[in-house]
């Protein structure tokens, strides 16, 4: 039983944009002038102190479709008990993927999927408020029985069964008082994309790796794919910054055929790259296993944020397609869906390396290392969480960064609440901001 239980009593749904595009944050070979935004989602409910806040991450035109898809799933939680909700997560999960007319538009994949990433992460924070805990916190006190409970595990059990999940957790429990408390005391380790966009020119992504370095970050990441000599001349000015020491990785945003991605890396391995992220289509499960083999071990393969559900990460981790899995805290459904990646990425052995960023996601994904590493797999070897510096001042526990690392969370709930006047201001046209862009052009 919960410790405070709540009735969802109703909800809202906004489209919340900003402006990035101007300056050119987030820009890289596919997504050249991304305004970051949020398909948002806020459970109320008979408690008017207590709500349950979701979102999915979107990149502007496009957002009022996964908003839409929010609102056709939200409302099967109206006049639900919270604590009828949290006795089976499985079975909550499978309120939304399992609808079959909606399933249609997936099946979980696509906006539909985005959507229901949202409203189960508001479902998420609501039962960590009621626990007054943070949601890393709520999931690392489950039991592994109640962990697993969490899990649909229908198309992966070719892969790990719920009884060999259980076995690895129990595994880890020992550990896990110590785990926890180096993490309240040291934070997680993390790397800065926000030198590296491809729309900076040389001059501010110089300034920017010298202020990462002041900040303690020794991991960068460099966005690549426009234009080879642009890559090359990039890669150049960054490893001087960062020296030989510095660990520098590539990100070309699926913009490469397979043969193409081989053939470019050859010419940017002279720089030493930790990995090539999303090399190709994030569908292509071969095709990602052919770039590994024509590459390894001279650069290692990452992928995931695009990764539309837990039957693609399964398949690319048994065709040993990739070396470092990038979970995205709302591209599938959500803490239960990220739970079962995480454990198949520990039993084949794969690093998990979330992909952040965006608006929100850095604030989700600090959560979801700490569960990695305190439940499943018992190490930070190999890991490391990625930190782009914008829009945290929108959020009510914006992360907490120092020597680049992540300070461990500790205020109830998912640290995805936006302050209130930011979701007014940002709503997409009628906010205060979108209304003066519209008048200013």
């Amino acid at each position: 039983m919960v410790k405070q239980d709540f009735t969802i009593t109703t909800y809202e749904v906004r489209d919340i944009r900003f402006p990035t595009s101007q300056h050119l944050d987030g820009s890289d070979a596919m997504n050249k002038d991304p305004d970051y935004s949020a398909a948002y989602v806020i459970f109320y409910t008979d408690d008017k102190q207590v709500e349950g806040h979701g979102m999915t991450f979107t990149c502007g035109r496009g957002t009022e479709v996964c908003c839409s898809a929010i609102d056709a799933l939200a409302g099967k939680f109206i006049n639900k008990k919270l604590s009828e909700l949290i006795v089976d997560m499985r079975a909550t999960h499978r309120i939304c993927t399992g609808d079959s007319q909606l399933r249609w538009i997936g099946p979980e994949k696509g906006a539909i999927h985005l959507a229901t990433a949202a409203v189960i992460n508001a479902i998420w924070d609501l039962w960590a408020k009621a626990e007054g805990k943070p949601l890393w916190k709520l999931v690392v006190d489950l039991t592994p029985e109640q962990f697993v409970q969490a899990i649909d595990f229908r198309y992966i059990t070719d892969a790990i069964t719920p009884e060999e999940a259980i076995e690895l957790l129990k595994q880890n429990e020992a550990g896990k008082a110590a785990r926890e408390a180096e993490m309240r005391e040291k934070g997680y380790p993390a790397y800065t994309t926000s030198a590296g966009w491809l729309g900076y020119s040389d001059d501010k992504v110089r300034r920017l790796c010298r202020e990462a370095k002041e900040q303690g970050f020794t991991h960068f990441k460099q966005k690549v794919g426009g234009d080879k000599a642009s890559d090359i001349r990039r890669a150049q000015l960054i490893r001087e910054e960062i020296g030989d020491e510095g660990v520098l990785m590539m990100d070309a945003n699926q913009v490469w055929d397979v043969k193409e991605a081989i053939t470019w890396m050859e010419d940017l391995l002279q720089f030493k790259p930790h990995f090539i992220e999303e090399p190709t289509s994030p569908d292509d499960v071969l095709g990602h296993a052919a770039i590994r083999k024509a590459l390894y071990p001279r650069t290692r393969v990452a992928t995931g944020e695009h990764i539309q559900n837990r039957i693609i990460f399964k398949q690319l981790f048994q065709a040993e397609a990739i070396d470092f899995c990038q979970i995205d805290s709302c591209r599938v459904a959500g803490v239960n869906e990220i739970l079962s990646i995480l454990l198949m990425a520990r039993k084949f052995n794969i690093p998990v390396v979330p992909h952040a960023g965006g608006v929100g996601l850095c604030e989700y994904v600090q959560h979801l290392s700490l569960i990695d590493y305190i439940c499943v797999s018992a190490t930070t070897e190999g890991r490391i969480l990625e930190f782009v510096d914008h829009l945290h001042e929108h959020f009510l526990d914006p992360v907490v960064m120092k020597n680049g690392k992540y300070m461990t969370p500790l205020a109830p709930g998912y640290s995805i609440q936006m302050k209130r006047e930011s979701i007014e201001d940002y709503t997409f046209p009628e906010g205060k901001v979108h209304k003066e862009l519209a008048a200013s052009k």
